[in-house]
């Protein structure tokens, strides 16, 4: 397996690797990747506290360092285990956006990732491109359109991708109400089965009653009814 996309380059660290399309090369550097920078602005709705709004030469970005949530975090928030440069979470992810754009499917413009090795542990980050004037799903729910929705996460399984968090944060609406699937960490590729979509679904459903309670779950609702009349 290919560890980047075609059309990506790799670039070394001191302990690590970063890898970036070969249009940004000539630009990149591993400042790119530094929650420090001088323009990081923490993002506020979502990320862990771990991501950041940023600009440079690759254009207004989403700077996301990696991190464990539930009882995994107590091992170490940002520290997983080095199984080779092929299994590094950034650079599957990066996979991930490359083949879902490739497929017509609204997900962010993958810009770099980088890994940072740490003995038998790595860390590791991903820029994509912001999505500007974007919302969350979770802040405007009464005025999203469940068919917008249901007929993006069915392009999504359609291109063979499995989501591992799909959620109402993960779901966002841009100036123009185009639906984009963010996130993908985690994600599978390859045959999605009816069960594995369903997963999704109510996955969503269970971060739309946290969010907004019974009216998450009426909404929810409407998106199943649609779900149903969409083609597999």
């Amino acid at each position: 397996m290919n560890s980047i996309p075609s059309g990506w380059v790799l670039r070394p660290l001191a302990d690590g690797a970063f890898c970036v399309p070969t249009a940004l090369a000539a630009a990149a550097n591993a400042a790119w990747f530094d929650p420090q920078r001088a323009d990081a602005k923490p993002v506020a709705e979502g990320g862990r506290q771990a991501a950041w709004f940023v600009a440079g030469e690759h254009g207004p970005a989403v700077l996301r360092h990696y991190r464990r949530g539930g009882l995994r975090a107590r091992l170490g928030p940002d520290g997983y285990a080095w199984l080779g440069q092929a299994r590094v979470r950034a650079f599957a992810e990066v996979r991930v956006l490359a083949h879902l754009q490739a497929a017509g499917v609204l997900v962010p413009q993958p810009l770099g990732a980088a890994y940072w090795r740490l003995g038998l542990f790595y860390r590791t980050a991903i820029l994509v491109a912001r999505i500007d004037g974007a919302q969350a799903l979770a802040s405007r729910l009464d005025q999203a359109d469940p068919q917008a929705v249901a007929t993006a996460i069915r392009a999504m399984h359609r291109a063979g991708v499995w989501h591992a968090d799909l959620n109402a944060y993960n779901i966002l609406f841009d100036s123009q109400g185009r639906v984009w699937l963010i996130d993908f960490d985690r994600a599978r590729l390859g045959v999605v089965s009816e069960a594995q979509q369903y997963k999704n679904l109510l996955r969503l459903r269970r971060s739309l009653v946290k969010v907004a309670g019974e009216r998450g779950a009426q909404w929810w609702d409407v998106l199943d009814t649609v779900w149903r009349t969409l083609p597999v």
